[in-house]
């Protein structure tokens, strides 16, 4: 017997503006109790230390998190320069001091940016989530253990000096998945060879969403004590998708895909997925298979209610 979720049928996704300070789970806790939702989850954690853009899933569009979590970031770091710790941010205690070399100017730093934009090969923090052995990286940290981490690929877009002073500075980064600012932070602190950590961190970009699409948790409580309907917040879940072409089914092919199953289009798309849209509903994401007599459309995550009406 399965067992049924307490809660509202609530589908979309949210976008919330983390405080800093809490964990995402526990922001997504307290959104989920104001729903009253049955099913939620976020796309990708943000540390307690970081604040800004956290798209929260609910419903229909959890079946689209691990796309999101896919997509490309954007952040504002401050560095402190002179200091490493052990965590790679201020929550860490300081492990190193150097002094920070004296006329460090833009014309200076500009040539040891330029190193890590682009694709680059980065080590992962050890305060990191990614798993050793089914456990995640921190935990063996905690207790003092070093695992060896292959350095991964990742692709800095940009990487731009907004602003110097003294032993600080404020970097934008914009990046692929996978990409650890406090690793980037550290790695320019070594390449200028003092040192340094992160000690603001504000994500200004996922899954397509900006800091203008935030909502803040109290502004949502607030008009819960008025009364009013939070469900206008939520977007429905292709606004996560917009990165992929769209196409749109009627007929016997659309029915055919409702129920599962693979279909052949005559339009000739790009390898791929694909937006897949029926009376005008979104129906969900397809993989796209082309050939010389045209497409093979394979669904691959469906919602429930597109294209049924």
């Amino acid at each position: 017997m399965s067992r049924r979720h307490k809660g509202r049928d609530v589908s979309g996704i949210l976008v919330i503006d983390k405080p800093q300070g809490l964990t995402s789970n526990g922001i997504l806790q307290q959104v989920k109790r104001l729903y009253g939702a049955a099913k939620a989850g976020h796309t990708g954690a943000l540390d307690p230390l970081a604040t800004g853009v956290l798209p929260l899933c609910f419903g229909e569009a959890t079946k689209f998190s691990q796309t999101m979590l896919d997509s490309d970031k954007a952040y504002i770091a401050t560095a402190r320069l002179g200091e490493r710790t052990e965590t790679g941010d201020s929550e860490g205690s300081v492990v190193e001091n150097r002094p920070v070399p004296e006329g460090l100017t833009a014309d200076v730093l500009e040539p040891l940016l330029d190193r890590f934009r682009g694709d680059i090969q980065q080590v992962p923090s050890m305060y990191s989530a990614l798993k050793h052995k089914g456990r995640p990286l921190y935990e063996y940290a905690r207790q003092g253990i070093e695992i060896e981490r292959p350095a991964r690929p990742v692709t800095i877009y940009s990487l731009e000096l907004l602003a110097i002073r003294d032993n600080e500075m404020d970097i934008a980064v914009k990046c692929t998945k996978g990409t650890y600012i406090r690793s980037l932070v550290e790695d320019i602190g070594e390449a200028i060879g003092c040192g340094a950590h992160v000690v603001a961190l504000r994500r200004t970009l996922a899954a397509g969403f900006t800091l203008a699409d935030a909502h803040d948790v109290p502004g949502m409580e607030a008009m819960r004590e008025r009364e009013e309907s939070l469900d206008g917040l939520l977007v429905a879940p292709d606004a996560a998708l917009s990165m992929f072409p769209e196409h749109r089914l009627s007929g016997p092919v659309l029915v055919s895909i409702l129920n599962g199953q693979a279909v052949r289009i005559e339009a000739q798309l790009e390898q791929g997925y694909v937006r897949v849209y029926g009376n005008q509903d979104f129906v969900g994401l397809a993989e796209a298979f082309p050939d010389s007599e045209g497409t093979q459309l394979v669904p691959k995550r469906l919602v429930k209610t597109g294209g049924r009406l």
